[in-house]
């Protein structure tokens, strides 16, 4: 587990490269929020949030499975992750922020990844 990054990952990447084609320019990893949101867009009170979908438990998605060893384990880590997203989304809607979660699997496809950010940006 040492090896895996916990910022500049390639779906993380992904998403960067997707929101500066379409014209958005953004901070990374703003300590001062909770949660330190991968990407933050002050002007728009917007922050994105790039999820694996195993460590983050996407729900439907065929790369959230449990590892069946070691299941008390993996089953403490991935539920703390998911209840700490949680209230690191309510923490910054309270604040007046916009949230939006990116999937690892919604990075896949350029189209899908385009269209879910716009719809999201296009709401302001």
């Amino acid at each position: 587990m040492s090896r895996i990054r916990g910022r500049d990952t390639k779906p993380e990447k992904v998403v960067r490269s997707m929101m500066h084609y379409m014209g958005l320019r953004f901070r990374l990893h703003d300590v001062k929020l909770p949660g330190r949101p991968d990407l933050v867009l002050r002007r728009l009170r917007a922050v994105v949030f790039v999820h694996g979908c195993f460590w983050h438990g996407h729900e439907g998605c065929a790369r959230a499975g449990r590892p069946h060893s070691h299941e008390l384990f993996w089953a403490k880590k991935l539920d703390g992750n998911k209840r700490r997203d949680s209230d690191v989304l309510n923490l910054l809607e309270r604040a007046g922020w916009r949230v939006l979660v990116v999937w690892e699997c919604e990075t896949k496809s350029p189209e899908r990844l385009h269209a879910i950010l716009t719809r999201f940006f296009d709401e302001r």
